[in-house]
Formats: structure tokens, sequence, C-alpha cells
């Protein structure tokens, strides 16, 4: 303890200089939107390395089990080829969901967080492949999440399993909306609220994206309802909506771009300015 003591003593000059620098960067990153952005860019390249590194490892350790996957999956896909009526008319995948290839940026999971109540993604892809924040990011199976922050050749994503997350959302069926929230109990289910009592539903029925969002396009899978509740303060009904992705398990997304959200944000900003 004297050790500690005479340490402190003979350097008090340099450890009060570097608390007073510390406090200066702070208070210098929080009163400048510049400054502050590019931390977040920096934090995102440091970060992004080390989490692709560890990726790989895993990767490697986890063939077997991406083999058994890939396996299952070719196994579907001739299945469903075999059983077509005209196995030589078979057209070439150039859209996803009604867009098209060019607006898809091909990207992998390189770290995932699913056990918080504000849960991120890591993606292998960044500013230089065209990703921007506020692009959609979905795979095969349904939607993962929003871009956040990007650096070059890193993005970070807000999952759907993150508490300030709100995507816009309808009942497939019968086309009622709702808001996509997670409730921060299970990574397998969110919560569709805000949906009228009018609507038909019953458990089972699928969820999709719904079309006022500018950020997904429009019948992007979700989920489907596992629960159905009646909120006492809203008189609206709530949904356990039981996902079709596996958060604790992803591994190459599509990152949408959307051409036409400048444009619809742009026109809604002048109707309200008007």
């Amino acid at each position: 303890m004297q050790q500690i003591f005479n340490f402190i003593f003979k350097n008090s000059n340099r450890l009060l200089f570097l608390l007073l620098l510390g406090i200066s960067l702070v208070l210098t990153i929080q009163s400048h939107s510049f400054h502050r952005s590019k931390i977040i860019s920096s934090a995102n390249f440091l970060s992004g390395g080390v989490y692709e590194k560890v990726n790989s490892v895993n990767e490697y350790l986890n063939l077997k089990t991406q083999n058994d996957a890939l396996a299952l999956e070719n196994a579907e896909l001739k299945s469903l080829l075999f059983n077509r009526k005209d196995t030589t008319a078979v057209q070439k995948l150039d859209s996803l969901k009604g867009v098209k290839a060019d607006d898809i940026i091909v990207s992998k999971v390189i770290h995932n967080s699913y056990n918080v109540y504000e849960n991120y993604l890591t993606l292998n892809s960044g500013e230089l492949q065209g990703v921007k924040p506020d692009m959609g990011v979905i795979n095969s199976l349904g939607i993962v999440g929003i871009i956040d922050n990007t650096s070059p050749h890193y993005a970070t994503v807000i999952s759907i399993l993150n508490k300030k997350s709100q995507i816009n959302a309808k009942i497939k069926k019968s086309n009622h909306f709702g808001s996509l929230v997670w409730n921060g109990k299970s990574t397998g289910f969110v919560q569709l609220i805000d949906v009228p009592r009018l609507a038909a539903i019953r458990k089972g029925d699928t969820i999709v994206t719904g079309g006022q969002s500018v950020i997904f396009p429009e019948n992007i899978n979700i989920g489907t309802i596992a629960k159905i509740y009646i909120d006492n303060q809203t008189n609206y009904y709530t949904l356990d909506v039981k996902l079709f992705n596996d958060m604790t398990n992803l591994g190459h997304v599509y990152i949408i771009k959307s051409k036409d959200r400048d444009e619809l944000i742009n026109l809604e900003k002048g109707k309200k300015d008007e």
C-alpha cells in the first residue's frame, strides 16, 4: 500500500495531466458532432477488425455445423427443382422480394450480441461497399435489423433484439399494421403492438414487414403469432411473434439499398412544413 502512495505522490503531476486531458477529450467529443462521429467510426474500424479475426476462428471450429446446414439447404433446393413441371425453365434469381440485385449488398455477420437489452451486430461491409446508416438488413429467413453506424470496411446493426428497435409490420393475411418491438425477454420472440381490435387474427398467422416503412420492402418475413394479448390501457392487441430467424446464429446477410428513401423523407418533410 505504501508503494502505491509513493508512486502516486512521485507521479502526481503526470496523473493530474492525464486526468485533465481525459476530461477535456470527453467534453470535446460530447459537444461536437464531428468529433463524435470520427470517434464512432474509428471504434467501428478497430472493433470490426478484432471481431473479424475472432469470427474466422469460430467459423473454422464450426465447419461441420455449417456444412450440415448447407447440405440440408441444397437438398431442399434440389427437391424444389425436381418437383417442377418443367425443369428446363429454371429462372435466374436476380431479385429478392422485389428488390433488384443491384440494390442488395451481401455481407457477413462477424459479431452478434443477443443477451442484453440493446443488442447490436457487426458486419464486414462498410462505406466502401456502399453501406449507409438506416439501410435494412435481412437474410433468407427474414429481417435482422437496421444499419446504425459505418466505417470504411465495417458497419454496426441495431438488431431487432434491441429495445430501441421499432419497425413497421403487419399481419400478412389482413394487412392490419402495428409496431414491431422487443420486450427484452426472449431471443426467439418479438412483439407486435398497437394492432387494432378489428383485426381478425389467430395463432400461426404470418407477420411480415409493412408497406409504410422506407427501410424495408413490403412483405419481408418476420415470424408467426404465438400468443395474443389485449392491452388494457390502449385496448389494442399485443402479439407475441415467434421469429423465423434464429437470432443467436446468423451468418451471411443482405443489406438493402433504398433509392426512394430520401425522396419519401423529403416529400413528407415538405408536407409537414406547409
